[in-house]
């Protein structure tokens, strides 16, 4: 007789061999070439708005790209946008694209929590992690943000 704890350890012991196979196994997010930060880039990569002030390097102005970055259930995409102004993040929009409810957790609370840790720090001093449990998210974040950074060059 298979008691509810028992069927809760078996789901538990499957669920992590699961990730630890598909985390073992799934290849590397690959990123995608940036865009020149001109007009408006495509949908994939980014689109920029800016108003040609220059300060650290960074034009002041909108910036927009996906990142990708690999799941337990595969690859997945978060849309990043910051507005900068003297090269310091002074807004940050996220747009969640997940694939599944999970996924959509984790960005709806990587999205809720991430403006509180970079808002007001310099674009070259974003070192994000974790974000209110989403520790996967920040690799996408991490990889538009590079996308970012050489549209507003």
């Amino acid at each position: 007789m298979t008691t509810p704890l028992r069927k809760s350890i078996y789901a538990g012991i499957a669920g992590l061999s699961l990730a630890g196979t598909v985390a073992g196994c799934a290849p590397a997010a690959q990123s995608s070439p940036a865009p020149a930060a001109t007009g408006q880039a495509s949908s994939q990569a980014g689109s920029t708005s800016s108003t040609g002030s220059t300060a650290a390097g960074y034009k002041d102005g909108s910036y927009s790209a996906d990142g990708r970055y690999t799941s337990p259930n595969g690859q997945e995409t978060v849309g990043v946008e910051l507005t900068l102004s003297g090269g310091t993040v002074s807004a940050v929009n996220i747009t969640v694209h997940p694939s599944n409810p999970n996924t959509r957790k984790f960005q709806t609370e990587f999205k809720d929590g991430i403006a509180a840790q970079i808002v007001g720090k310099k674009l070259n001093d974003l070192n994000v992690s974790k974000v209110a449990g989403s520790s996967l998210t920040s690799g996408g974040f991490k990889q538009a943000v590079e996308q970012i950074k050489s549209q507003a060059k």
